[in-house]
């Protein structure tokens, strides 16, 4: 959650004042240890006793935690001096778990679509939406004030005509947002900037079986533009900001701009996602990022540069891609991976967790909510998903998140609750 407040009389001020705070729960008054308390860009955390200590010259200052839902209460006209300090804010943080659908390019702007996931969102326990900033395409749905959208031609095609409208409206609902921004497979920056392609072993632009091309993770304009797309994101009210496809491509013999090794592959995607949080700071977002479900289980960098101990000390939330599917040579134990949902989604959430020793609220896992490609074809409904589900929630996650690339879902595992 993020609490946000202006100090509206004392811009300007030419002495830095102290200000005191104690971050607590909404509901049980109990204090939150580690909030992240955001002062001119500087950062403190609360002790165990919730409370921080800071100084500030009258800018924004925003407080978040894990766990907590976004915030913007009135300002108590007591805090306009500079005798404020005599008295500490209490900041009353409410605790949220988001359970979400994943909307597409397409998908966000289809009315159908739209009202049919808010439909679900009316009857069931979901109540977040995963929407898509820039598609696997490379395309982005909403007018980009970012001069590289259209210069690659990532804004033929708008599919929200007001963005900043849409998730006011999905707010007011009550609805969290989350930004999906797909990084480094953006075909449209590949072809219209072959400086930062991927290229084959002979030098030409590398195609993957999509036939789309990728960015050369090392590039730090390719960086810039999608840390500039994040910034946009934030400014136009989402909640939180997920990188997917953080990653180098999975496959052999390709030509990069820094020797092929883990060294430089962890640095370049951690490097990434360190600058994206550096420059993310002052709009108060979480960030997260999509990790393949075998970076969990691989001790090396699964040759994409991800490294579990590597990047989620930079994430707030880690979001493994737990899709049965995607685990082709299964887990210890469990040989076909699509026969066994509860098993795949708790034991690897379990393995990330021993390796990092970080808490379960830290992780928000993708499930899968589609008809399986690698095994026998199995469709996923109702009982697979719901068997997902309670696996991550027995785990402790912080929530989770449904994947079906067509935004085809159903009420189907889903539990039925009044709102």
């Amino acid at each position: 959650m993020i609490f946000v407040l202006f100090l509206h009389g004392l811009a300007g001020a030419s002495t830095p004042l102290n200000m005191t705070g104690k971050v607590v729960d909404f509901f049980t008054g109990k204090p939150i240890k580690g909030a992240i308390v955001t002062v001119n860009n500087d950062v403190v955390l609360t002790d165990k006793s919730g409370m921080f200590f800071a100084k500030t010259d009258g800018c924004q200052v925003a407080v978040r935690a894990y766990g907590y839902l976004k915030a913007e209460p009135n300002m108590p006209s007591s805090l306009v001096s500079s005798s404020f300090t005599s008295c500490p804010l209490m900041i009353r943080l409410v605790p949220f778990t988001p359970k979400a659908l994943y909307l597409s390019f397409y998908g966000i702007g289809s009315r159908i679509i739209r009202e049919s996931a808010l439909r679900i969102i009316g009857e069931t326990e979901i109540n977040s939406l995963v929407i898509d900033v820039k598609g696997d395409r490379g395309m982005v749905p909403f007018r980009s004030s970012t001069p590289l959208a259209s210069r690659i031609g990532a804004q033929k095609i708008i599919t929200v005509k007001d963005i900043k409208g849409l998730i006011k409206s999905l707010r007011g609902k009550g609805i969290y947002t989350i930004a999906r921004i797909v990084v480094f497979k953006d075909d449209l920056l590949a072809r219209a900037r072959p400086d930062l392609a991927v290229k084959t072993a002979g030098g030409q632009i590398w195609h993957d079986r999509e036939n789309l091309a990728w960015i050369d993770p090392s590039k730090k304009e390719a960086w810039d533009y999608n840390i500039s797309l994040a910034k946009e994101a934030a400014e136009s009210g989402f909640d939180e900001i997920q990188f997917d496809y953080v990653r180098f491509p999975d496959a052999p013999g390709l030509k990069f701009s820094v020797p092929y090794t883990e060294e430089n592959r962890v640095g370049a995607i951690a490097g990434f996602l360190a600058e994206a949080r550096r420059r993310l700071l002052p709009y108060n977002v979480f960030l997260a990022a999509d990790l393949f479900g075998y970076v969990s289980w691989n001790t090396d960098d699964t040759k994409i540069g991800q490294k579990l101990e590597e990047v989620t000390p930079i994430l707030d939330y880690i979001s493994p891609m737990l899709y049965p599917s995607g685990f082709k040579f299964g887990i210890p134990g469990y040989r076909i991976p699509v026969a066994h949902p509860y098993e795949i989604v708790y034991l690897t959430l379990k393995k990330a967790q021993n390796r990092t020793h970080l808490p379960p609220i830290r992780f928000r896992p993708w499930l899968q909510a589609f008809r399986d490609y690698a095994f026998d074809k199995r469709q996923f409904n109702g009982q697979e998903i719901r068997e997902q589900i309670s696996a991550a929630e027995k785990f402790g996650s912080h929530g989770w998140m449904l994947w079906n690339p067509r935004n085809i879902y159903t009420t189907d595992g889903l539990k039925r609750e009044e709102k």
